[in-house]
């Protein structure tokens, strides 16, 4: 009688275990049914207990206010957690978020962190620094070099900057560029699979919506006399929302938002770039939202 009692006693503490009993993954699925109260309530406890992947989850869910209200200054302290630990899209998100809010030197520092594992957001953001001398050391062989390895997996953004940064530098500097890349892209150690939440429910454990910082990060920006336009609002913080909307999109690093009126309307653009074409680039890459490139007044 007494063992009957014990396996029933078992089954219902099995029934209730707390949420620091459950995975990663079970917050993953809760996230992806937009269950978000209880995605945070499995990560807390896993990420308190040191679980990177759990640290960078709660980081986004603060990063959002999903689940949680909308708090950049703890979403910064989960995302360190997991960052010293070596999780590169904490590494990434960080640093972009520390050097959107100002903080250029510890934004940079993350950065460069994730750039020499090669993610291209932080490629393309630390490189451009570089290239600019914006709150390091100007080195436009190294800027070249980081800029060419993110557009080399892809990154539209990095491919215009690369565009730019072609028009604008000698050969011989290019050169020097293509061959630290080719070194570093070498050296560079495999992506690690995580265990991190994605928007859209799948089998592969990836980070909680992709990294994106709340507002464009303010990098370094190139000059340009082009700007690409998103929209015209009867109110001003109908573009701004927009804009906080889109912001996160890699085509937009390093540009700002321009709010300009005219008559009634403000119209959203972003900016600035090159050429048109590489203007129309960036429109491309922030489709289905309406875009055309302008030329900036």
């Amino acid at each position: 009688m007494r063992s009957n009692w014990l396996v029933a006693f078992v089954t219902v503490l099995a029934a209730i275990a707390p949420a620091s009993a459950q995975s990663v993954k079970a917050g993953i699925e809760a996230w992806q049914k937009a269950d978000y109260d209880a995605a945070v309530a499995i990560w807390r406890p896993l990420a308190e207990k040191g679980d990177v992947d759990a640290s960078f989850n709660l980081g986004q869910a603060y990063r959002l206010g999903r689940g949680v209200p909308l708090n950049l200054g703890a979403a910064q302290t989960w995302f360190e957690r997991a960052a010293r630990k070596g999780h590169l899209d904490a590494q990434t998100t960080l640093g972009l978020l520390l050097f959107q809010n100002g903080n250029q030197t510890g934004g940079l520092r993350w950065l460069r962190a994730a750039a020499e594992q090669g993610e291209p957001r932080a490629l393309l953001i630390y490189g451009t620094a570089l290239y600019n001398g914006d709150g390091t050391a100007r080195d436009p062989v190294l800027g070249y070099a980081y800029v060419s390895r993110a557009a080399a997996q892809g990154l539209a953004a990095a491919k215009a900057t690369l565009e730019e940064m072609d028009q604008a530098l000698p050969l011989e500097v290019r050169k020097k560029g293509l061959a630290i890349a080719m070194a570093k892209a070498k050296e560079a150690p495999p992506p690690v699979e995580k265990k991190a939440a994605s928007p859209k429910p799948t089998t592969k454990r990836r980070p909680v919506e992709p990294s994106k910082p709340v507002e464009a990060p303010t990098a370094p920006a190139v000059s340009g006399a082009w700007r690409i336009q998103l929209g015209a609002f009867s109110q001003r913080s109908s573009a701004e929302t927009l804009y906080r909307k889109v912001a996160g999109n890699s085509a937009l690093a390093g540009r700002k938002p321009f709010y300009v009126s005219a008559g009634s309307v403000t119209r959203l653009q972003v900016g600035p770039y090159a050429s048109r074409a590489a203007a129309q680039a960036a429109c491309n890459s922030v489709r289905p939202q309406a875009c055309f490139p302008v030329a900036a007044k």
